[in-house]
């Protein structure tokens, strides 16, 4: 069984990671999945939390918001609505996205303004947790 499989990330605007991986953690819709080299096949949807990838004795950590993800034995491919990398994250900036969130939540009066605010609270939360443990 190989030790590594590829691993691509993108998103609309570009491809962000393209190398090969010893493991990653993924934020499915319904929690996280873990990977390593061999897993069996499957499609999931991703929700708003942190991605995170070994490759040759190196973690890497991103925020990611929604999309899909293939993974093959020997492939896994991530199509993301919006990543960021833990260096690039305001964190100011992030937590006034949070507290708008969390404001909006607490005004919605439709459960379609709670699952819009419900998704922007999940993804200032995720860019802030990828944020503040940045190595």
């Amino acid at each position: 069984m190989p030790d590594t499989f590829q691993l691509e990330i993108v998103t609309p605007e570009k491809l962000v990671v393209r190398e090969a991986a010893d493991e990653a953690q993924i934020p499915g819709r319904n929690g996280y999945i873990g990977v390593l080299p061999g897993h069996a096949p499957l499609i999931t949807e991703l929700g708003a939390g942190e991605i995170s990838y070994r490759s040759g004795g190196q973690s890497h950590r991103f925020s990611l918001a929604w999309g899909f993800a293939e993974v093959l034995p020997d492939r896994v491919t991530v199509l993301a609505e919006t990543i960021e990398r833990a260096d690039e994250i305001d964190i100011p900036r992030a937590q006034r996205s949070l507290s708008q969130a969390e404001e909006s939540l607490r005004g919605a009066q439709t459960e379609h303004d709670v699952a819009q605010a419900l998704g922007r609270v999940e993804r200032a939360q995720a860019r802030l947790e990828v944020a503040q443990n940045r190595q």
